[in-house]
């Protein structure tokens, strides 16, 4: 990493403990993988998130719910796709990924549908 260059967030996460990891995250996933120009980065973004939520991968999910967004996928879409999985991966995956999409989003109501001050 040059002097001067930021941290990527693979390697705040697990520099540190598992350097190589950070590396391949960083220049094999999104410096290859990412880049391929076959999709966009939207559409790697609507697979990515619904591979996710199929999986029940949350923690990974709250990252990438908001690469989607940067990457011109709506709330509303992210929400949508999250609904139409919960037919192919199961009720109980799709209300995890829908409470971790509510916070992501910063939802203004509080877990008993009362308003947050």
């Amino acid at each position: 990493m040059p002097e001067n260059a930021q941290p990527s967030r693979a390697q705040q996460l697990v520099g540190n403990f598992a350097p190589k990891l950070a590396e391949l995250t960083d220049e094999v996933l999104f410096g290859d993988v990412w880049a391929r120009p076959a999709l966009t980065r939207r559409d790697r973004s609507l697979v990515t998130v619904a591979s996710l939520v199929t999986s029940s991968s949350t923690e990974q999910l709250v990252s990438h719910l908001r690469l989607a967004k940067q990457n011109g996928l709506t709330e509303d879409e992210l929400k949508e796709a999250i609904i139409h999985l919960a037919f192919y991966a199961g009720w109980p995956k799709a209300m995890s990924a829908i409470l971790v999409a509510k916070q992501v989003f910063g939802d203004t109501e509080n877990a008993d549908g009362t308003e947050k001050p």
